[in-house]
């Protein structure tokens, strides 16, 4: 048996015949990952499919950049906020039924204030004066009420805990 260098190789048909069916295959699968086009109804030629690919191929990129942007300014964002963020300090003084709450915050705690009113009000405590200043990133709320009841001490006590609990519950 004589083998010549000419019958290990595969004819030229064959190699063209095995190309065809491989570009055959690619396209039909790149046809299975891009949606089809809308304008065309029947069959698509092989240079519309390419086309239609490449188009989408550049709408994904389109959208992939817009992402990537929309990320970086929320990145950015949630890096300003942190920065914002102050620790939450309170401090409650007591001389007899007169008790003064200063609250000093971040913007990140406006609802705070309101929510310090609205305990003092359960606790029936006459609100006299509340103010409040601005100072950069920092609000310092000042409260000045009067406690009712026989020991207030005890009020001013309670009134002091509840609000550090609400701070324990919003405070970073």
């Amino acid at each position: 048996m004589d083998q010549s260098p000419s019958s290990s190789k595969p004819d030229r048909k064959t190699v063209e015949k095995n190309r065809r069916i491989q570009m055959k295959s690619m396209c039909s699968k790149l046809s299975s990952l891009v949606p089809p086009p809308q304008s065309h109804t029947g069959p698509v030629s092989l240079l519309d499919q390419l086309e239609v690919a490449t188009n989408y191929i550049k709408k994904l990129e389109l959208n992939l950049e817009k992402i990537k942007q929309k990320k970086n300014w929320l990145m950015g964002l949630n890096n300003n906020i942190a920065r914002d963020l102050k620790p939450i300090q309170i401090n409650v003084n007591s001389m007899g039924s007169v008790l003064e709450v200063i609250l000093i915050t971040g913007f990140n705690c406006r609802f705070l204030f309101r929510e310090t009113i609205r305990m003092l009000q359960e606790e029936d405590a006459e609100i006299a004066n509340a103010s409040f200043s601005v100072q950069e990133n920092t609000v310092f709320h000042t409260i000045h009420c009067k406690i009712g009841g026989s020991a207030p001490e005890h009020g001013a006590t309670r009134i002091a805990e509840r609000l550090r609990n609400i701070v324990a519950h919003v405070g970073p």
